[in-house]
Order: C-alpha cells, then sequence, then structure tokens
C-alpha cells in the first residue's frame, strides 16, 4: 500500500465549453470532500439602487428552487450529516458544501439546484427584507462594525469597494423580483463561475457530475469590476455617547492581493499587530494597559489593499492610543526589525498557513482564492519558501512606502465631546 503525504497537492483543473471552471484536489487520507461554487462578483459590482443584491439574492437562493422546497433543502442535507453555507463578500459569493465522500453527488444535486433553479417568489422577497433588515440592525449595534464601514466607507469614498456589503434599509427596501432576476442573469453566468472541490475524490468524477447540472448554462459576458479605486485619507470623529468605549481605526493602502511584494507585506502585519507578541499587542496593551483589544490586518482585494489597526480604549487615552500607533509606524520606517522578530513572524505565519489548510473545506477556499486571483497554484514548499525568503530590509521598505501622515485614515467612535485629531496628530 502507498501513503500519500498530506503535504502533496495532487491539484488539477478543466474548463466546460461554456466557460466554467472547475479545480479539484485529491486528498486521499480523508473521508470528506468539500465543494463551492464561487461566482466571482460580489457586492463590488453592484451599482446605485442594487447596493445589497448580492447578499440578498444569496439569501434568497435558499428559499426554494422549481424541485425543492426551503424546508427540503434544509432537511436534505441534515439527513446526510452534511453541511451547507453560503457568504457574500466584496468581490465574491460563494455556496459551498462538506459531506462524507459517499454523500457528495447527492449534496452536490441539492447545492447545484438551489444555485441554478431560484423562484425569486414575490412572498419570499417581501418576508427576507424583513430578515436582513433585522441584520442590519444586529451589525448596527456593534460598534467595531459600524467603525470598520464608516472606515472603508471614507476610504474608497465614491467607490462600489466602500458600498456595505449588506446595503441599506432604502435599497433593501426597494429591491423587486425583476431586479433580482436581471442581476442574478447577468453576474450567474459561467464565465463567472467557478467550481472547486477538494476532500476523497476523483477529479473525472468532479468533472461528470458538475457537466451534468451546469452545461446548458448559456454563456454571458463577464461582469467588468469597474475602475480602480483612489484611496482616501478622512479624519472622522463620529459621536455615540452610550458607548463605554472609544473604538479606533486607522488604515493606510497597501498592495492588492496578488502583488509580488504580498509575503513582506504579511510579515510586516504580523510583527505590528497580527499575533500576542506583536509591537502593537506588547506595547499598546501589555506595557501601558491602554487597550483590551488590539490588532493590525490587511483588507486585499484584486486591484487595491487597506491595511487597518483598530484599538478600544477609553476617552481620556485615546489620543495616546493613536500617539503610541504613530509611534511604531515611525520606528518601522527607521528602524530594520529585529532578526529574532522577523523570525518569529516567519514562523508565525507558517505555522498558520500549515493549520489554515488541515481541513478539506480550507483547501477548497484555498484553490479558488488561488484560481481567482494568481491563475496558478503554489504548492505548499514554494508559500513556505516565500515566507522565509522575505528580508528585513523588504519589511522596511514596504513601511516607509505606506506609513506617513497624508495616507494615514483615521476613523473614532464613542464619548469623544472635545476631542480633536488633526493630520499633525498623524505625522510618523
Amino acid at each position: 500500500m502507498v501513503s500519500v503525504s498530506p503535504h502533496v497537492r495532487e491539484i488539477e483543473r478543466a474548463t466546460l465549453s461554456n466557460g466554467i471552471r472547475i479545480v479539484t484536489e485529491a486528498m486521499p487520507y480523508v473521508r470528506s470532500v468539500s465543494l463551492g461554487v464561487w461566482v466571482g462578483s460580489g457586492s463590488r459590482v453592484e451599482h446605485g439602487p442594487e447596493n445589497g443584491v448580492s447578499h440578498f439574492i444569496e439569501h434568497m437562493l435558499f428559499k426554494g428552487t422549481k424541485n425543492r422546497s426551503s424546508e427540503d433543502i434544509a432537511r436534505s442535507v441534515d439527513s446526510i450529516g452534511g453541511g451547507l453555507d453560503a457568504f457574500t463578500s466584496k468581490e465574491l459569493v460563494s455556496y459551498n458544501t462538506k459531506t462524507l465522500d459517499e454523500h457528495l453527488p447527492f449534496a452536490f444535486d441539492i447545492l447545484s439546484d438551489l444555485v441554478l433553479n431560484p423562484l425569486f417568489r414575490d412572498e419570499d422577497i417581501e418576508k427576507e427584507k424583513n430578515v436582513i433588515l433585522e441584520e442590519i440592525k444586529m451589525e448596527a449595534d456593534q460598534p467595531e462594525f459600524v467603525l470598520h464601514e464608516t472606515f472603508l466607507s471614507n476610504f474608497w469614498k465614491g467607490h462600489t469597494l466602500g458600498k456595505p456589503i449588506l446595503g441599506t434599509k432604502d435599497t433593501v427596501n426597494k429591491f423587486r423580483r425583476e431586479m433580482l432576476f436581471d442581476f442574478y442573469s447577468r453576474v450567474y453566468s459561467p464565465t463567472n463561475i467557478l467550481i472547486t472541490a477538494a476532500g476523497n475524490l476523483k477529479h473525472h468524477e468532479i468533472v461528470r457530475l458538475i457537466e451534468d447540472k451546469f452545461a446548458a448554462l448559456p454563456f454571458r459576458p463577464k461582469p467588468s469590476a469597474g475602475p480602480v479605486p483612489k484611496p482616501h485619507a478622512p479624519i472622522i470623529i463620529k459621536k455615540k455617547q452610550s458607548l463605554e468605549q472609544v473604538h479606533i481605526t486607522m488604515g493606510v493602502p497597501a498592495y492588492p492581493l496578488a502583488h509580488a511584494e504580498r509575503f513582506p507585506l504579511y510579515v510586516l502585519n504580523t510583527v505590528l499587530g497580527g499575533g500576542m507578541s506583536s509591537r502593537l499587542f506588547q506595547n499598546i496593551r501589555e506595557k501601558q494597559g491602554l487597550a483590551y483589544a488590539v490588532y493590525s490586518e490587511l483588507n486585499l482585494f484584486s486591484d487595491t489593499g487597506c491595511f487597518t489597526i483598530y484599538a478600544g480604549t477609553g476617552v481620556e487615552t485615546a489620543r495616546q492610543v493613536i500617539s503610541s500607533v504613530t509611534k511604531e509606524f515611525r520606528i518601522l520606517k527607521d528602524e530594520l526589525i529585529d532578526p529574532e522578530e522577523l523570525r518569529r513572524a516567519k514562523d508565525y505565519l507558517k505555522g498558520s498557513l500549515m493549520l489554515s489548510l488541515e481541513s478539506t473545506s480550507s483547501r477548497m477556499s484555498n484553490l479558488a482564492r488561488q484560481e481567482l486571483y494568481f491563475d496558478r497554484f503554489m504548492s505548499l514548499d514554494e508559500m513556505l519558501e516565500s515566507i522565509e525568503s522575505v528580508t528585513r530590509e523588504q519589511v522596511q521598505k514596504i513601511a516607509a512606502e505606506f506609513f506617513h501622515a497624508e495616507n494615514i485614515g483615521l476613523a473614532m467612535l464613542g464619548r469623544l465631546s472635545g476631542t480633536t485629531v488633526s493630520r499633525e496628530d498623524l505625522v510618523c
């Protein structure tokens, strides 16, 4: 018996005659299969009154098809102990299932029915409006989410990337069946659909399953992602007296997701605020005791990116937190990071990468990301080597490129009567 190492990636690709792409990864040492249908357009391709329609359609596809009621869909998946899920992001919509390998044909029959045969009944649309309006209210009750949306809407002001994925109360209330069908017909087209699968599978069997369901989908042009967004550097102070904390987000432009220097960018993010040993965590939380939550993160897209920092603190220490962040920016520009710190960041990233690819669902998602953004597949060894090759000089160069006062956007939310922040306070 030949054993197969879980670190060897057995990836195969195919394209149907109508343009649908298929990517599979065999993992014969597991018993599950994860399969996802990816629509390569999220809220970014929405315009004006369409804001929120991608997310709305994602919900509506679970409300019943020509062959199954919503209850049938839920019961069918539960009957095989599988999972069925979906999400909408700025550039993607995903419908995915995870099941035992023996149940994949049945699970895929449900998933494909859901994607290909929606009903969009008027009564379901009206009910789902209420559900999504409650979701919008729920998000509005979370200050960190409100702050994040406020910051991004101003950072990418005037561009669809800055619009909320859920839409607004006004746009959602105006959705009608004709609009949903029109958007669905434009966006759910073969050239805009990718199907990925990972687990205990055979490539040719997956292709046959997909061809049987999706081959008849007619060709349509792929929708345009629109112009490259121009980043802005707003300073927004939003008062909310009911909050106990002041919530702060600071951000600068960053590289697109597939940029050649993305690995040094990952290291910079890890060093600055990517874990408990990061500079922000150690200096702002551990040494100064100014915040419980403080971290940095990357929001990267096909043609742009944003590097953000979040902290929650008291009103009397808000300016001190901002000063501490800009100080860390300045140090990263002026000084090379310590070799030991670089080593820790690399090991953190490599460990996170390996752990993130242990399940069939994470491998399935990784296949989609690489196909959609890179049009090629990196082996695990290649990714690990790319992390290992990052130098201190590369990290410093990125900090020097982006960490400037004129690039820094700032949003604050909380008890801020009398609190002011100027561009001079962001000098680094």
